[in-house]
């Protein structure tokens, strides 16, 4: 799935993929170019993605899936965007702007343009940005969650985000019918990577049931949280979060249009199942982002070599396999095709479920990860791609990014570099422990890394069952697995994945992970404006999860993008939205 399960677009946080820290990555290459952004205007683009779309809210656990940010990309209005490939963020001014008008307190504005409109010519207006920071605020919540199983055991908890309760604001201002004013209760880190809008207010209430008036009378009225006395639930704004959380998954198109319902440059006109979903041009979008093409089919591939074989055969004008020695062969042999190659902010890892009975335990914990083979894995899926790669050996930082290197010489992965299946023994003391694994069954580098794992465990007495299925990503929250092998997709920018994943009770910390010091610090790298204190902190959360033996992070992954010479303006990108993250700059 991008922690880029999990890929986040307002203040933003990782993805699981089919992410991680978010500082930018150097060293990016092509083997050619095709960054020529010539247009000859409209024509239909068709790009393989590996994944189907789950849902139209990726801000949700659930739906915080890759694919699903990359529509995200396409269709939901944003007030900022990536300037570049190195991460450098910019204001999108097509829909609006925002601005810092205070410190201390923290206080920043946002103005919708007076011509930005939906997909349906309804303008956008003060009620669409009110409920986009509603839903991802947190401001209502007043639940208390048990630390060890993450339910709600007093208050209420309204909407569930892929990204938790990162930040704390007071109600806005209301300016005008285009505008509001956010002040926050204290510091937050990512201030400028919030977009406090995502979806009309209309649309919503009409999915809850009520009137727009109503929901905006509902979020005025209702108060603040309260955790220490906890209000009873509002039962408007309880239907209003429920249609938010739930409203928006979807295996097929929606018979209720009001949910394609468009503020970025596309909109979604189609979508036959397990085959392919097709974007119009939005004729209401005007901006610098407005795209040159007026088509985007998307394919759902998930085998890499198929991929090939639709670029081969001029099925599709690009495509993002997974790399593999293989691809990258393959991909060379096809004539008119440049192929764009780079690191991903991206890494795969395996997760211990702290919820499994089996992994209650510290020692059984320990001696399973002495088991896990990773420079072998390395050396099958990633090294023939990348020579130079080296085993991942933090769970904050990737290579080449502040803080990595010292982190890795004080965390404790050191303890984990080479298996040690004798002190696994010793650890297990004659146990023979039944451990299911789950992951992505049609991705083969996950079935050669749970293959290799499977294989190094039973050595120890470890008995590794195969829990691997297609629908890896929705099977992800329920916690029926004792560990995952996925990987998490950073956007390239923020520090919001932090408490995404290390924060008691957040809907993306899958694994139930539970340590009040991590929980804590987590929290704080969300109001440090210091550079080298939150690097401390960063470091001190990647040690603690080495002590607690939370899983082992593998390797950061290679990325690659193929793309026929006809489709123009492609430029590699290592973040979440992948392929389409410049889509206004192609043209055919």
């Amino acid at each position: 799935m991008n922690i880029t399960k999990r890929r986040w677009r307002q203040a933003i946080g990782a993805v699981a993929i089919a992410g991680t820290a978010a500082v930018v990555l150097a060293g990016c290459t092509t083997t050619s170019s095709s960054d020529d952004t010539s247009s000859t205007g409209g024509g239909t683009a068709t790009i393989a993605q590996v994944n189907e779309v789950t849902s139209f809210n990726t801000n949700t656990p659930q739906g915080n899936l890759d694919i699903n940010g990359m529509i995200n990309q396409l269709t939901q209005p944003q007030f900022w965007d990536f300037a570049n490939s190195d991460y450098k963020i910019e204001q999108n001014t097509d829909i609006g702007s925002y601005k810092k008008l205070s410190s201390d307190p923290l206080t920043v504005q946002y103005t919708l343009n007076k011509n930005a409109k939906w997909s349906d010519g309804k303008a956008m207006d003060s009620d669409d940005l009110l409920m986009g920071w509603a839903a991802l605020s947190g401001y209502y919540d007043s639940a208390t969650l048990d630390p060890e199983t993450a339910e709600v055991t007093k208050g209420t908890q309204y909407f569930s985000t892929a990204q938790g309760d990162i930040y704390s604001t007071k109600f806005p201002k209301v300016n005008n019918d285009k505008s509001i004013t956010i002040t926050y209760n204290d510091p937050y880190v990512d201030w400028n990577l919030v977009n406090p809008i995502q979806f009309p207010a209309a649309t919503i209430a009409k999915g809850a049931g009520i009137s727009e008036s109503k929901l905006v009378s509902t979020l005025k009225d209702t108060p603040a949280g309260d955790k220490d006395n906890p209000a009873s639930p509002n039962a408007d704004l309880q239907k209003v979060a429920k249609f938010w959380n739930t409203g928006f998954d979807s295996s097929s198109l929606p018979s209720n249009k009001g949910l394609l319902v468009s503020g970025g440059p596309m909109k979604v006109d189609s979508w036959t199942p397990k085959q392919s979903m097709t974007l119009v041009k939005n004729p209401e979008y005007k901006g610098n982002h407005e795209v040159k093409i007026s088509k985007l089919v998307i394919r759902f591939i998930g085998d890499a070599n198929a991929q090939v074989t639709a670029l081969q055969n001029g099925e599709v004008d690009a495509i993002q396999p997974q790399a593999s020695a293989d691809t990258v062969k393959a991909l060379k042999a096809i004539s008119g095709t440049n192929l764009l190659r780079g690191d991903q902010v991206a890494y795969d890892h395996l997760d211990l479920n702290f919820g499994s009975n089996v992994f209650k335990d510290e020692n059984t914990r320990k001696a399973f990860l002495l088991t896990i083979p990773r420079q072998q894995i390395l050396d099958s899926i990633v090294t023939p791609v990348n020579p130079s790669a080296k085993v991942l050996n933090s769970q904050i930082f990737l290579p080449g990014q502040p803080g990595y290197d010292d982190s890795v010489k004080n965390n404790g992965s050191s303890d984990y570099d080479k298996v040690d299946i004798d002190k696994a023994k010793q650890l297990l003391n004659g146990a023979t422990p039944t451990v299911k694994i789950l992951y992505n069954s049609k991705n083969p580098n996950r079935v050669d890394s749970f293959q290799a794992i499977q294989a190094s465990a039973a050595k120890a007495g470890f008995k590794v069952t195969d829990g691997g299925s297609p629908d890896w990503g929705t099977l992800l929250p329920g916690g029926d697995y004792d560990a995952s092998i996925f990987g998490w997709v950073n956007p390239g920018a923020g520090n919001a994945q932090i408490p995404q994943l290390f924060q008691i009770g957040n809907g993306s910390n899958y694994n139930k992970f539970s340590n009040a010091d991590a929980d804590k610090l987590s929290g704080e790298t969300q109001t440090t404006l210091d550079t080298s204190k939150l690097v401390d902190q960063k470091q001190e959360i990647d040690k603690i999860a080495f002590q607690q033996a939370y899983g082992l992070p593998l390797f950061q992954s290679p990325g690659i993008f193929a793309v026929n010479k006809s489709l123009k303006g492609v430029k590699y990108f290592g973040g979440q939205t992948g392929l389409v993250w410049n889509i206004w700059d192609w043209s055919k």
